[in-house]
């Protein structure tokens, strides 16, 4: 039996974490991770009062984003000495009860089981806002270029990982474009990956990314910058 685990990243998610972790615990019995990013609301105290037995929350004192967040959870789990672990949101947008086919699908020889909000149209769909659908299309047709996946959406954070193939991989970006990187990288080494259907759902229209980023120009030019350097990098 493999050892799994589910990774989940936190930033300022006070009013979902408790029906996320009783929501996850209806279809998913084993370890979870949360890692809180610096939260300033209540989320860290709510995490502690979640914390069990196969529960477990790791605090970064400090905000350093969402990919420093997830590199974070990946060394503890590799660490750890886990076979797979999926990435999930903690804002209501990731349905727990996708895990099951997720971790099944992986074990079927995948190093990456990616989800996709757009490869397959799902009844109670919401509307992606005009600024990320556009980004996200033109992003994922230059990591299709580039990588010959085929994939349908470089940026969903729902993932199922096979842990020794993350080993292969030298992941620095701390921020949203470390997705890019972990596409150019995938690349370079070899993965094997494939997507799964999700649902899109956007609960919240207001929700934004913070800073510059809130400016659909400054995010094209960071993911632009970060597949560059990739790129360069490894010379794909």
């Amino acid at each position: 039996m493999s050892r799994r685990i589910v990774l989940i990243p936190v930033f300022n998610e006070q009013e979902h974490l408790a029906g996320l972790l009783r929501r996850l615990r209806e279809v998913y019995s084993g370890d979870v991770l949360f890692v809180d990013d610096g939260s300033v609301d209540c989320s860290p105290q709510v995490l502690q009062q979640l914390q069990s037995d196969n529960t477990r929350i790791i605090m970064q004192p400090e905000n350093r984003g969402y990919g420093a967040t997830l590199l974070r959870g990946f060394v503890e789990v590799i660490k750890a000495g886990y076979d797979y672990v999926i990435t999930m949101d903690s804002d209501g947008q990731h349905r727990p009860d996708w895990i099951p086919g997720f971790f099944a699908e992986a074990e079927r020889g995948w190093d990456v089981v990616s989800g996709s909000r757009y490869r397959q149209e799902i009844d109670g769909n919401g509307a992606a806002p005009a600024d990320r659908r556009e980004i996200n299309l033109k992003i994922t047709a230059l990591i299709n270029e580039i990588t010959g996946f085929g994939i349908t959406d470089a940026f969903c954070g729902f993932k199922a990982y096979r842990c020794a193939a993350l080993l292969k991989l030298d992941l620095t970006s701390t921020g949203y474009s470390m997705p890019l990187q972990f596409w150019i990288q995938a690349k370079k080494f070899g993965l094997k990956v494939t997507e799964l259907p999700v649902s899109r759902i956007y609960d919240d229209p207001n929700r934004r990314f913070g800073g510059d980023l809130d400016d659909p120009k400054a995010r094209m030019s960071l993911y632009l910058e970060t597949i560059d350097k990739e790129r360069a990098r490894w010379n794909v």
